[in-house]
């Protein structure tokens, strides 16, 4: 599958969703969010991405603040309450897998749309990226929806099952609602039941759920074994490269997507985004946190790719 999974698209990405801190055993926090790390990438690489979220009127929002500020990132889609705390995230290790607890009412689950207008009437943008945590309370859930009617923003969904902030009914509807989606294999195993998680099995669900859903194409990581593109010309898979010295997994999902999406401004090939996203996650798993200041790292990715 040689052609581009989409035409190149015009304009900078919205990304919605949450922005939070992961706690790690010690009280370590580091600032974080699949949507928040999305973005963050995506900034390095020059998209110029929108943010929308919402955070607390205390030292991590100002955290927030101060750390876009410093990486040149657009702030104003971010709002601020008083009301609820900036979110947070506890991850613990169960065996060789994080477990993460997430807190309830946090100020990301609080998004208006009433501050978005401007943002609504933006003919500049590509798309909508989200993941599936944002729409657990119905006030974050409504605001996206409304952004999504007004803006007419194709979108795209990252699927995050986090126990208990899901339910199959809600997940189904955003896929339907998506252009494109990305899952791990338990993730898709779990949105199509039944599925045997091999290979073959693994791509006949994600071929089911493409037809299903009428997607344009289904993303899905697989840890260590890699990843694939199943999209209507067929499936691409690709092996990542040897990591030399892991630090941390933690991020690495959120870094294959920001060159997934950076991939779909570029009009590239399934095979090329899964290769080059599979190339930046490996090397975001030899550092600590999900993102870093390093400019130079995005400078020589991009050149890597002839960008």
């Amino acid at each position: 599958m040689s052609s581009t999974i989409t035409p190149p698209l015009q304009g900078r990405p919205l990304i919605y969703g949450e922005v939070l801190f992961d706690i790690f055993p010690g009280e370590k926090k580091v600032l974080g969010g699949a949507p928040f790390n999305v973005a963050w990438h995506l900034q390095g690489f020059g998209l110029s991405p929108l943010l929308i979220s919402c955070i607390g009127s205390d030292a991590e929002g100002r955290h927030v603040l101060d750390a876009m500020r410093k990486w040149g990132m657009d702030s104003s889609g971010i709002q601020r309450v008083a009301q609820f705390p900036t979110g947070g995230v506890e991850i613990s290790m169960q065996g060789t897998d994080h477990r993460f607890d997430i807190r309830a009412e946090q100020a990301y689950d609080y998004i208006d749309f009433e501050p978005l207008h401007d943002a609504a009437d933006d003919h500049e943008l590509s798309l909508i990226y989200q993941g599936s945590l944002i729409t657990r309370n119905p006030a974050s859930r409504d605001t996206l929806q409304r952004l999504i009617g007004e803006t007419q923003c194709p979108v795209f969904i990252d699927v995050n099952l986090r126990d208990p902030w899901w339910d199959a009914t809600a997940v189904a509807g955003m896929l339907k609602a998506a252009r494109w989606a990305k899952l791990n294999d338990g993730e898709l195993a779990t949105v199509v039941a039944g599925t045997a998680q091999t290979d073959d099995g693994l791509k006949r669900a994600a071929s089911e759920a493409l037809a299903r859903f009428e997607l344009d194409a289904m993303v899905v990581t697989r840890g260590a074994e890699g990843a694939f593109i199943t999209s209507a010309e067929g499936t691409v898979s690709g092996k990542p490269p040897a990591i030399e010295n892991l630090v941390d997994t933690v991020g690495a999902g959120d870094a294959f997507c920001a060159v997934t999406l950076y991939g779909l401004h570029q009009g590239w090939s399934a095979s090329e985004t899964i290769g080059r996203a599979l190339a930046f996650a490996s090397a975001v798993c030899e550092q600590r946190g999900a993102t870093n200041t390093d400019r130079e790292m995005y400078q020589r990715t991009l050149a890597s790719w002839g960008q």
